[in-house]
């Protein structure tokens, strides 16, 4: 029987996914018309320098899986449910654990499961409606190394990347980076910037977007139908970079929230449908329900500017001013059109009140 140290069955298995994201990253790297050898480029980057090294037993010692489950009469159960799951990963010393932000949001209780299947109790830390990431925290020690913070700005479309899942290998998916695009979504929600990858993965819930640095660089948000930013268009996922998360992460571990004013939110879910804004949903006892707005008015305009996108209509509302300022929506509502004064809120006041914060 040999004496030689033997690689745990999980660590063996980390590290053939992660040699497949390198075979990626040879294969992406080679010129078309080039006669080098896939299996030599793929050594070459696996053993090649420490900055182009991943630690695979790190990587996945770092990500756990994330339950929680919402206070009874949560707003947010109508479109999230009220038992919600997804991956985490360990960002920062102590426990602090970065997921998408959906899965924390009136949660009042929270379990993570390491890697070894042992589950701690865990409390909301942070949530950050502008970017839709949020941070929970270990209620017991949780000793585990951090993965790194990575420069998603960086990354090039084709470049390939890791999806990264709270169930180890069986939910780990190599990618490719489609597009960089700004996303809008209907929830009053935009990014400058958002990453798309294909093919499209199931496990996309708060999954770890790691590169072959071992560093992460985004956090899973949705499964869409447009990845590629071109024809032919493809369903892929979408996630939240983590260069948004930089500039507030210390002031959410210190205070729960970023430290700029909140933004106007106004409760409503506005779709584009050929040039028009129409409303498909607003939020019960929100301040556009309270104006009187309801699903099917059409807004054309923010005072006397006209709106026709998403983008255009979240720029044109959050220029208004911070959180509690009025509003004033131009709507065609029953084949009028009237103007409809908004006093918005944060809507952190929307969400009902938890026990863990």
């Amino acid at each position: 029987m040999s004496d030689a140290p033997r690689m745990s069955p999980f660590a063996a298995a980390a590290a053939l996914a992660l040699c497949g994201l390198f075979a990626l990253s040879a294969q992406a790297a080679v010129p078309e018309g080039s006669k080098s050898e896939p299996q030599s480029a793929t050594k070459s980057a696996f053993t090649g320098s420490d900055e182009d090294s991943i630690d695979a037993e790190r990587l996945y010692s770092a990500l756990v899986r994330v339950q929680t489950t919402a206070v009874p009469n949560a707003r947010s159960n109508a479109t999230l449910g009220r038992e919600r799951e997804g991956t985490g990963t360990v960002i920062g010393k102590g426990g602090v654990i970065l997921t998408i932000g959906y899965l924390v949001v009136e949660a009042d209780d929270v379990k993570v499961t390491d890697s070894q299947g042992r589950t701690y109790p865990a409390r909301v830390l942070a949530y950050d409606h502008a970017t839709g990431l949020g941070l929970i925290k270990t209620s017991v020690p949780f000793n585990v190394p951090p993965v790194p913070l990575g420069n998603s700005a960086k990354l090039a479309d084709r470049e390939p990347v890791l999806v990264a899942g709270w169930g180890g290998i069986p939910d780990t998916a190599l990618a490719y980076v489609a597009s960089r695009r700004p996303f809008t979504a209907n929830w009053e929600y935009m990014l400058d910037e958002a990453i798309f990858t294909i093919p499209a993965t199931t496990g996309w819930s708060g999954a770890a977007l790691v590169d072959r640095r071992g560093t992460i660089v985004g956090v899973g948000s949705l499964i869409v139908r447009d990845a590629t930013a071109e024809e032919p268009q493809m369903p892929g996922n979408m996630f939240v970079p983590i260069d948004a998360l930089k500039p507030i992460l210390e002031d959410m571990v210190k205070n729960g929230r970023r430290k700029d004013a909140p933004r106007p939110w106004l409760g409503l879910s506005a779709d584009e449908v050929q040039g028009r804004l129409i409303v498909s949903r607003v939020s019960p006892d929100g301040p556009a329900d309270a104006a009187g707005m309801k699903a099917g008015d059409i807004i054309v305009g923010v005072g006397r500017e006209p709106v026709r996108t998403q983008a255009d209509f979240y720029r044109k509302v959050w220029s208004r001013g911070s959180a509690g300022a009025e509003i004033t929506l131009r709507v065609l509502q029953d084949m009028d059109i009237r103007d409809v004064r908004v006093k918005s809120i944060d809507r952190v006041q929307y969400f009902r009140s938890v026990t863990t914060y």
